[in-house]
């Protein structure tokens, strides 16, 4: 998935400024997908020269004005052709894995406590991927249809979630089993 497609995506709704929509990256789609200010920002301007973006000036008293992008007629097309394009799976980049292919008696300890962060840092991710379930999807079969599709990648995060703290606790009980060096 290209990040074009991530930010169309939350345009899809409201228009937004860049500032607004990496706070959205952070709080929703960052979740699966990272980018950064800077990467928002470089493939806004892309967008908006490939016609698929509309920006306004927005007028502040106080402050600088704002640029708010928006879809256009061209980027609700383009974004369809690729929602029906083929989706590819990502394979994962996990340094922690591969760290486990190098497991002694000197680094076990080491990688347990990585380990444990990791679980702990999924803890918190699932408590806020509850937390919006509860919020805002508590009867999916109720929502507006993209809101269907919303929850779906949530539920999916939050199962994904709970299979990596089954993964992690059955990590942490062979790793106990290491004798230290």
């Amino acid at each position: 998935m290209a990040l074009a497609h991530a930010i169309m995506t939350a345009l899809l709704d409201a228009d937004l400024s860049g500032s607004e929509l990496s706070r959205d990256f952070e709080t929703s789609l960052g979740f699966f997908w990272q980018a950064s200010h800077q990467q928002i920002y470089q493939e806004l301007h892309k967008l908006a020269d490939k016609g698929w973006l509309n920006r306004r000036e927005v007028q502040q008293s106080g402050k600088p004005n704002r640029i708010v992008y928006g879809l256009t007629q061209a980027g609700r097309e383009a974004l369809a052709d690729w929602v029906f394009g083929k989706t590819r799976m990502q394979s994962a980049k996990d340094e922690l894995l591969l760290k486990l292919y190098n497991l002694n008696a000197q680094n076990a300890q080491h990688l347990a406590n990585e380990i444990t962060q990791r679980r702990e840092d999924m803890m918190q991710r699932l408590y806020l991927y509850e937390k919006v379930r509860r919020t805002h999807y508590a009867e999916p079969a109720a929502l507006p249809t993209r809101h269907k599709g919303v929850y779906l990648a949530l539920a999916a995060g939050i199962s994904h979630g709970e299979q990596f703290l089954a993964w992690c606790d059955e990590a942490l009980a062979l790793l106990s089993t290491v004798e230290p060096a």
